[in-house]
């Protein structure tokens, strides 16, 4: 005799088993063919000051008058119609995010939907296919961090689960500077954002610890230390608010709490208060229920926990931003504080020893120097894990050569399909040693896995399914704040061309020391985990440092979709692409350019800086997007002394430019009177151990060398120096008889003392000005 609790997870299992093919396998349909009944919502954005963080007031961009967005709730089964009005005085737009809707209405301006334009309303409307929690968000430029973003809470037709309430928590992260000021600032290269939040790691800090070691093998791979995220924020954000009280919840209930990180690029680790949470569903997806306390949650994900709300206080919900740099708590039910655990902040001069004992090579770079045609096997094998000294990017290479070239070398096909095994694929790229940190692993990140996510169905594929692979490595420079896929920026790829009715098997191999949340549109993939067949179905995946993801799903859409890392900055600095079935584009796109959201991650960004000191005067303007940089400089002494220059550069890769321009100086000391101007050109390459060289010859054929390091040696003190040798042979010049070449050497050395974002106080001796000291200016 079956017992009611088998007969009704029998029920659920066989219902998720419909709910699998409807969803995974059918294709999306425009319009209610179906005759569904309809639901109906109008979401209005607008431009308005909000103040969120430090009792500023700054301009956000609201729905519906408030941040988050409302919380739209539908039925699985019915027939969504969302009207989205723009009061905005710039185009916008809506991504519903994990939704399996109609190409047209997945809401990326240029690539699937039309942009909405300032006074204008669009009409998205799609069948409610699936249940689960979900959200949605802008998907224009950086507008999801100024506020657009908000809740979807789909109903199951039949309820499956045992709760009483639902709440909903969006959990973000909140800056009162211009999001493209944040970007801007961020493509300078600067500490100013660790200096403000307490995590920079000087050199004082480094060597008290013992890592000086580490440290110079961080220097000698381009590599500052082991950052964790980028940003400082000076206020974290559940539902809109640092602390929210909800006392209407009385002792005893079950709440589901449905939680969504709506963040720019801030990941969480969560924690609960009072008895210990059951975790049930994660990006819409129900999961075997596992009970979970400290879990991290990535950007875009959401995670569905049934919590019981105690008899004897009320229970701390808690968020911690990875890096430590901030908290915020929702309080369910009332009386006493029953708190959340702390999250232990991670020490990242720790993580710099331990890494720094691996066989790695860090800082794999952001581009390449032939863009159209990379190997993604090669710069596999040459960066990243290198194990038991086995060459495991060429063997995978080798494996898959028996197939065709579709798209610049992304794209391999296999005939022999991959264990369905994580034990299997961490074993072979010697991932399983970040499980073994007694033994100089890399323990720091042993706790951003997945294997705690376990399907209550099969999930994996008929092996008759023909499988293509992709190997996606995940790339970026933070000093310059460029981020691709592949070494290749989104600006200069090619579409990800993949077969419908096929699978698509997707390795993300990090090559970065950031975490990376890899969402694509549209679909759901498995993540391969330990749990082999049952692995989970998700929409976003997170990508730990120096790891890798394997993602695979069934290609039953048309169209072109997008994927990329769902931290903002990264996906406005290019790393994403376009995956394409390759079929014809909707006509109803024909006036809105794909060029125009590519180039959205190409743009230019300028900056300077301006020292004024006692002994001088220095003014140094940068106008720069991914290749091309156009850089002023010029130098004024108060004993009269003058050098201006202004080049042009062009980035072959990431460490070495070429530049050409013009250099104008007085020619005699003390005087004005004559300037001389001349041609030069050169290159410049940016060195192991972070020195910046520059190497040059002028038009009076005098060649010359420089070289610049800078080293914080204290919180907020940084350490700069910088030496040029020029020598003049004659071959142009006239040199005085008797010598067979002049020289001119000039250096200057000094201190820079961090006193905000934008101003620093700096001393510097210089052996044409003498010394000095001043105030430099960041804008």
């Amino acid at each position: 005799m079956i017992e009611k609790k088998d007969y009704l997870f029998l029920v659920f299992v066989l219902f998720g088993l419909f709910s699998y093919a409807q969803q995974e396998l059918e294709a999306s349909v425009e319009g209610n063919i179906n005759n569904l009944p309809v639901r109906e919502y109008k979401i209005t954005i607008d431009q308005e000051k909000v103040t969120k963080a430090e009792g500023k007031e700054t301009m956000g961009m609201t729905i519906n008058g408030n941040i988050p967005g409302p919380t739209l709730e539908f039925t699985e089964g019915e027939y969504a119609v969302i009207y989205v009005e723009n009061k905005m005085d710039v185009e916008t737009s809506i991504h519903w995010h994990g939704m399996l809707l109609p190409n047209f209405f997945d809401g990326v301006p240029y690539l699937t939907t039309p942009p909405i334009k300032p006074g204008t309303t669009f009409k998205y409307e799609f069948e409610i296919k699936q249940h689960g929690t979900y959200w949605y968000h802008s998907h224009t430029m950086l507008q999801e961090q100024s506020g657009v973003y908000g809740s979807l809470l789909i109903n199951p037709k039949e309820k499956e689960l045992d709760y009483d309430k639902d709440l909903v928590l969006v959990l973000s992260d909140w800056t009162n500077e211009k999001p493209k000021d944040v970007l801007r600032f961020l493509k300078r290269g600067t500490e100013w954002y660790n200096i403000k939040k307490g995590t920079a790691t000087p050199l004082n800090q480094v060597i008290k610890r013992g890592a000086l070691g580490a440290q110079i093998n961080f220097w000698r791979q381009r590599m500052e230390g082991a950052d964790i995220a980028d940003i400082y924020y000076p206020a974290f954000l559940i539902n809109g608010e640092e602390k929210i009280e909800y006392p209407e919840f009385k002792p005893g209930e079950k709440v589901r709490l449905r939680i969504i990180d709506g963040a720019a690029s801030t990941s969480f680790w969560m924690t609960f208060g009072g008895n210990m949470p059951t975790l049930v569903s994660a990006d819409g997806k129900n999961v075997v229920p596992v009970k979970k306390n400290k879990t991290f949650i990535a950007v875009a994900e959401t995670y569905d926990f049934i919590v019981t709300i105690p008899d004897d206080g009320k229970m701390e919900f808690k968020i911690m931003a990875q890096d430590g740099s901030g908290t915020a708590s929702a309080f369910l039910g009332t009386g006493r504080i029953l708190p959340a655990p702390d999250v232990e902040r991670p020490d990242k001069i720790g993580m710099m020893q331990k890494m720094a004992k691996m066989e790695m090579r860090m800082g794999a770079p952001a581009m390449q120097f032939n863009p159209s045609n990379p190997d993604p096997y090669e710069l596999k094998e040459k960066w990243g894990m290198q194990m038991d000294g086995m060459n495991h990017a060429n063997m995978e290479k080798d494996s898959a050569m028996s197939g065709m070239d579709h798209s610049k070398m992304e794209k391999k096909k296999d005939a022999v399909k991959m264990a369905d095994s994580s034990q299997e694929n961490m074993q072979k790229d010697g991932v399983k040693n970040m499980k073994e940190e007694e033994s100089g692993g890399m323990g720091m990140f042993s706790e951003y896995n997945y294997d705690y996510l376990k399907s209550p169905i099969k999930t994996d594929y008929d092996e008759d399914i023909p499988v293509t692979d992709i190997l996606l490595n995940l790339t970026g420079n933070m000093s310059r704040y460029v981020w691709s896929l592949n070494g290749v920026p989104l600006a200069e790829s090619d579409k990800i061309k993949i077969e419908g009715d096929e699978v698509t098997r997707i390795t993300f191999n990090n090559l970065t020391m950031m975490h990376h949340p890899m969402h694509l549109h549209g679909h759901f993939f498995r993540v391969i985990n330990e749990n082999g067949e049952y692995s989970p179905l998700k929409h976003t995946v997170n990508v730990p440092p120096m790891q890798e993801v394997t993602i695979e799903f069934y290609g039953n859409e048309y169209g072109d979709w997008f994927l990329h890392c769902h931290i903002l900055y990264h996906l406005d600095s290019g790393m994403a692409r376009v995956v394409s079935y390759d079929t014809k584009r909707d006509d109803r796109m024909k006036p809105y350019p794909l060029s125009n959201l590519v180039q959205e991650t190409n743009k230019f960004y300028t900056w300077g800086m301006l020292d004024a000191a006692s002994h001088m005067t220095e003014l140094n303007v940068v106008s720069s997007n991914i290749r091309n940089q156009f850089t002023a400089l010029a130098e004024y002494g108060w004993n009269q002394n003058l050098e201006a220059e202004f080049t042009y550069e062009y980035y072959l890769y990431d460490w070495v430019r070429l530049f050409g321009g013009v250099n104008v100086e007085n020619e005699m000391e003390n005087s004005m009177d004559e300037l001389s101007t001349t041609a030069i050109g050169g290159i410049r390459y940016f060195t192991p151990y972070m020195f910046a060289l520059d190497l040059r010859v002028d038009n009076k054929l005098r060649p010359q060398i420089s070289l610049a390091r800078e080293i914080m040696i204290f919180p907020r003190l940084v350490l700069f120096g910088e030496y040029e040798f020029q020598a003049d042979f004659g071959w142009v010049n006239d040199l005085e008889p008797g010598k067979d070449f002049e020289d001119e050497q000039v250096w200057t050395a000094g201190l820079e003392y961090f006193l905000s974002k934008n101003f620093s106080l700096m001393g510097s001796y210089d052996n044409r000005f003498g010394a000095g000291g001043g105030l430099s200016l960041r804008f």
